[in-house]
């Protein structure tokens, strides 16, 4: 790269994950689910970055990847089930997950749980 070239800056964003809004509940009912992007696509990038965090309900929440996806848990626990193969996890904090393009997932946990994801997904023309 030279000089002249010109490049992006990088950005930083503190304490997004502590207001995020609740997923809808017509789609989800019976959940405490909070979602929302960081970043949707930076720059056109296919990239899209967030934050995830369940409450514990009576009702599980049940999600297909229409793209691929990884997720880190900051804090507390899922139990991950495939809704297709029957496979069965549990991820706490610190634990890397990937959850490929056309996966069923079905998320739980005891209590409460924090995630930070990245897709590959773009929103971007």
């Amino acid at each position: 790269m030279t000089a002249t070239e010109s490049v992006a800056p990088f950005r930083v964003t503190t304490e997004f994950w502590q207001n995020l809004p609740q997923m809808p509940t017509a789609e989800y009912p019976g959940t405490q689910g909070y979602i929302d992007d960081v970043y949707s696509n930076p720059n056109g990038s296919e990239m899209s970055a967030g934050y995830f965090e369940l409450r514990s309900t009576d009702a599980p929440l049940d999600y297909h990847y229409a793209y691929d996806e990884m997720k880190v848990v900051l804090e507390g626990e899922f139990r991950l089930e495939n809704l297709d193969t029957g496979q069965v996890e549990t991820a706490g904090p610190k634990d890397a997950i990937f959850f490929p393009k056309g996966s069923r997932i079905r998320f739980m946990t005891p209590d409460r749980a924090l995630a930070f994801f990245v897709g590959h997904r773009s929103f971007a023309p």
